[in-house]
């Protein structure tokens, strides 16, 4: 049965265009802009949204997701709530797929097993768990099997042929190439590295790779659609959201702002 992660890809490859993924923290700045940004992401551009749960230690982020995630639980955002927003969320769209992001601590409070079926239930399309190796899965991977959702497993530079093949193994839906060694959102990525990189994971796998992390120009969108499946931008937009709420609080917050940027970076894919 296809989901809406592989119609997704299909589609893109039979358009011959990459795709654009946008990352936001689910309640930053807080539940109600949240969910207006997240609902309306779709019409200015976005392929796919990757939904971050927020959690008070996401040690592999870099500041400005960091400083989104304490502004969420600030404002009392948990992961029933996160949940609650993808079930809000399709009421209005049953085509774009939502993954969520984020770490595997929230989960185990949670319980895996109930997380994964209300996952289900509310409409969530896969899961990227970044501090969840292939070592440590198999609870997860047992509980997901059963559902139509996806487990997108994360590759950097540094992985090497060995370490991708066991990376490989439960992976579904698509791959998501880190195209810097750093934390999230520090650093620019070199796009012939990146072409380097997705060449040989190429020639192991059929599943479409996008590529994410320090990425935030419509010029890096572009370069990046020419050798991905699909572009992923976080860093920069969780920083317009920051900037827009410190500098105008809730009843100011321009969320139009944050959709025409999302917009511009989408005029950049090929």
């Amino acid at each position: 049965m296809k989901n809406r992660i592989s119609q997704l890809f299909n589609n893109l490859i039979e358009k011959k265009r990459a795709g654009l993924g946008i990352f936001i923290t689910a309640g930053d700045p807080n539940l109600e802009i949240s969910q207006k940004i997240f609902d309306m992401l779709p019409d200015f551009g976005a392929d796919f949204i990757e939904l971050g749960m927020p959690f008070s230690d996401p040690m592999a982020d870099g500041p400005a997701i960091q400083s989104s995630s304490l502004r969420a639980l600030n404002q009392g955002m948990n992961l029933k709530k996160t949940l609650l927003m993808v079930k809000n969320f399709r009421k209005k769209d049953i085509r774009t797929p939502v993954i969520l992001m984020g770490y595997y601590n929230p989960i185990y409070q949670y319980g895996v097993e109930k997380f994964i079926t209300d996952s289900q239930n509310f409409g969530v399309d896969g899961f990227i768990i970044v501090d969840m190796p292939p070592e440590e899965d198999k609870e997860f991977v047992k509980y997901l099997k059963n559902t139509n959702m996806d487990l997108i497993k994360l590759l950097t530079p540094t992985t090497d042929e060995e370490r991708l093949q066991k990376v490989l193994e439960n992976s579904s839906g698509f791959l998501y190439y880190v195209s810097v060694t750093g934390i999230t959102g520090t650093k620019k990525a070199s796009i012939e590295e990146i072409e380097k990189s997705l060449n040989i994971i190429k020639t192991l796998t059929k599943l479409p790779i996008a590529v994410g992390f320090g990425i935030s120009t419509q010029k890096q969108i572009k370069e990046i659609s020419n050798v991905a499946n699909a572009a992923v931008v976080g860093s920069h937009i969780v920083k317009i959201i920051e900037n827009e709420f410190s500098n105008n609080k809730t009843n100011l917050f321009n969320v139009e702002k944050v959709l025409k940027e999302v917009k511009t970076l989408s005029l950049g894919l090929n």
